[in-house]
């Protein structure tokens, strides 16, 4: 191994994420280009390196470093050039080449034991001379900083962050408990903490640790859906995570509500632990939802007399049920409305519209997604926005990355008579809480979804919850409407749900099974399909067809499917730029999905001649679009969202994009499309179940083609075990309406 000693002349590129940099270092009068990995860095500094000459292929002769040790810059030349690269703050080139001159090699001695002879330098001021020099001796402090956390594996960012929450407290945090970053710090999570207290020698059975891993637990929960965990649950899957046998939970747990971060309800015997977060979220929630359950004194009759005319005058034909949810809409602060395809949901909310907009009211529409919202603009004519949109999501930057902020809120809520919400099935009970906060008291809350669609991505069974605690009005529409019982998908869809075993012999004119038992040849089977026969079968083009497959792994998952799928729609050719990210090509031309929420992406709509005609901020998660340019010098990529939303990702955002052309049952709730394809061959019995396959059949307008096995099919219909959701709102609101009796 070679060593080199130098001062650094140059800084040519550097990853703020991980401080890979490539630098030019002179040594002994040469210059010499330098990469490796630097935690912190500036111009000017003096670089010990140990490592190897490597030649690399377009930029030739590099020094590959291993090792290295930064001292302070000593001489004159090296000082000046430190001081003037805008390594600290308020000094120029023009001003460090005076202090140099004033004080020679002497002046890193000045900054730090009389700073303020500083001012003896023109245009230097007293107070400027100790800013000047507490920045110096904070540079040099962060600096070792970053070289003890690189020990550890922590990335440059992380580690500045860890630097500027805890300054020289960090060592002992490090050292006694690396586990309250992982509380505190926003980046810094259980498994990071976990593998710094390794390395410094924690116990793994530390009551830090256990506590940590706890707390970790219920987050991963909160991921995967649940707003709490049975106790015993909670003891198992900590013990799994910790690998160790805990003999006292509870203890930790009482800790931990001593702290406020844990929540315990009691119900039948057994434990519920909450992460005190999502617990006074479902209370927070099921009390605006007792707040606005208010009756209206308004008499039945007088309602049906109103609906008659319009029912008249708009040639609108409801049945019971239907003229019951819009009498109960009129007469409640608060419903439920749900039913299956078929039953009449959007004729319901029609009718209503029209009755409100008789009484001179204003109302607003909303739903979960963009596509949900454009589905429901053009079945009611009425405008629908996203809720986030509706309740003007906003991004604010602060220290911990930056926070989401909705404009309406209690403070500023929604100027509306009458809210309806489509798709509630996909509701959280996060963005539920933001969207009650802007409902007063006094405006109608109308809530329209069908509860057997799969629950939401994000933790709670909000829909579920309020239908189940029987504490606000309900209307279940049941019955199937004439031109929907034509639609082989609606009645099946309904068989499905009902565990009736649905009729395989193809004579529909919109529901096909093709039987297919070898991976390979479903695969081909699918591209001949989206390519080339449903397209004009549904009037669409291929990229409006969508496949839609229970499973990401495996030869039928999304991951293989999307590269079948990718080559067979959208080729490589002269006139497409591509970008390998990872194990994934992106290509211009190519069907794309976000895959999480990013509160922070600017969008703009663009007129003619490319000129800006609306913009905004924020992308979410199942948002489908079009690569549209690969610019490979500026490492951008341009990608066109539902409504002509264009975004810009650079290419280190490329994580947050996937290939669209196959997406799983779950990324594609709140959305239908001309004709889907599902391909069902094998997979985990508790994944394929009966209230997937209802949800994936739902999602076609015009056309359902499944592919694969009749056997797995069958069973899905039969097996109707949902993957327990643990969820308490259900409880809260039975609580708070107690306290009211």
């Amino acid at each position: 191994m070679e060593k080199l000693e130098g001062y650094i002349e140059h800084i040519v590129f550097r990853n703020e994420e991980n401080g890979y940099t490539v630098l030019s270092m002179i040594s002994e009068g040469e210059e010499i280009t330098c990469v490796g990995s630097f935690p912190y860095i500036s111009e000017g500094e003096r670089l010990q390196a140990s490592g190897s000459y490597t030649e690399h292929q377009i930029y030739g002769r590099q020094f590959q470093v291993e090792t290295f040790e930064l001292k302070s810059p000593e001489d004159v030349m090296s000082i000046e050039k430190y001081l003037g690269s805008g390594a600290v703050k308020g000094i120029g080139a023009a001003l460090a080449a005076r202090i140099v001159r004033r004080f020679g090699e002497d002046t890193f001695r000045i900054m730090e034991e009389e700073p303020e002879r500083l001012a003896e330098v023109k245009g230097i001021s007293e107070r400027k001379a100790q800013e000047i020099a507490a920045q110096v001796v904070d540079k040099h402090d962060m600096r070792n900083a970053m070289i003890f956390l690189q020990k550890y594996g922590i990335s440059t960012n992380l580690a500045v962050k860890i630097y500027g929450h805890y300054g020289q407290e960090l060592y002992r945090i490090i050292q006694e408990n690396p586990y309250r970053m992982a509380d505190e710090l926003a980046g810094v999570g259980f498994k990071i903490a976990d593998e710094i207290a390794a390395r410094v020698g924690i116990q793994s059975n530390s009551d830090y640790r256990i506590r940590s891993g706890i707390l970790y637990v219920l987050m991963q929960a909160a991921a995967e859906g649940h707003t709490y965990l049975p106790e015993p649950v909670l003891l198992n899957r900590t013990g799994e995570l910790l690998r160790v046998e805990i003999t006292h939970i509870e203890k930790f747990i009482m800790d931990l509500c001593m702290d406020k971060k844990l929540i315990v309800k009691e119900k039948d015997g057994v434990r519920n632990v909450y992460a005190a977060q999502y617990y006074y979220l479902e209370l927070n929630v099921a009390a605006m939802l007792h707040d606005l359950n208010v009756n209206c004194e308004i008499s039945s009759e007088k309602i049906s007399e109103r609906l008659e005319k319009i029912e008249e005058v708009a040639h609108i034909e409801l049945d019971e049920m239907q003229r019951m949810a819009v009498i109960e809409a009129v007469k409640n602060g608060l419903l439920v409305i749900t039913g299956g395809p078929g039953t009449g949901k959007t004729t319901t909310i029609n009718a209503m519209i029209k009755f409100f907009e008789t009484e001179g009211l204003e109302i607003r529409l909303a739903a979960p997604t963009g596509r949900a919202a454009k589905r429901m603009t053009e079945a009611t004519g009425y405008e629908a926005q996203t809720i986030h949109r509706m309740l003007e999501l906003a991004y604010v930057p602060d220290d911990d990355d930056g926070r989401i902020n909705f404009e309406r809120n209690e403070q500023n809520p929604l100027e509306a008579d009458v809210i309806m919400i489509d798709e509630m099935s996909m509701v959280d009970i996060s963005l539920m809480n933001a969207l009650l906060k802007a409902v007063t008291v006094g405006t109608r809350l109308i809530m329209v979804g069908d509860v057997n669609q799969l629950p939401s991505v994000g933790p709670g069974s909000v829909l579920k919850d309020i239908i189940e605690s029987h504490c606000c009005n309900v209307v279940r529409l049941t019955k199937i409407f004439r031109q929907a019982s034509m639609s082989d998908i609606v009645v099946n869809a309904h068989k499905i749900n009902a565990g009736e075993q649905v009729v395989l012999n193809n004579k529909s004119k919109d529901f096909y099974f093709l039987k297919r038992e070898d991976a390979n040849v479903i695969a081909q089977s699918i591209i001949y399909l989206v390519d080339k026969k449903l397209p004009p079968y549904v009037e669409a083009r291929p990229y409006d067809i969508q496949v839609l497959t229970p499973m990401r792994k495996g030869s039928l998952g999304v991951e293989q499917l999307n590269k079948t799928l990718q080559q067979a729609l959208n080729p490589p050719g002269p006139n497409k730029r591509e970008k390998e990210y990872g194990d994934h090509i992106y290509r211009e031309g190519d069907k794309v999905m976000q895959i999480k929420n990013n509160y922070q992406l600017e969008w703009e709509v663009r007129g003619r001649y490319g000129i800006t005609a609306d913009k905004g901020t924020g992308v979410f998660n199942g948002d489908m679009g079009v690569i549209k340019e690969i610019n490979l010098f500026a490492e951008l990529l341009t990608v066109e969202f539902d409504e002509g939303r264009c975004v810009e990702y650079s290419f280190k955002q490329l994580e947050e994009l996937e290939l669209a052309y196959a997406i799983t049952i779950h990324k594609a709730q709140g959305s239908e499309y001309p004709a889907v394809v599902i391909p069902l061959l094998t997979g985990p019995r508790m994944l394929l179940n009966r209230n997937l396959l209802y949800t994936a059949v739902t999602r076609a307008r015009r056309c359902v083609t499944i592919i694969g096995s009749e056997t797995t099919f069958r069973a899905m219909v039969e097996n109707e075990s949902e993957q327990s959701r643990y969820s308490g709102l259900r409880d809260r609101i039975r609580e708070v309406s107690q306290q009211h009796i």
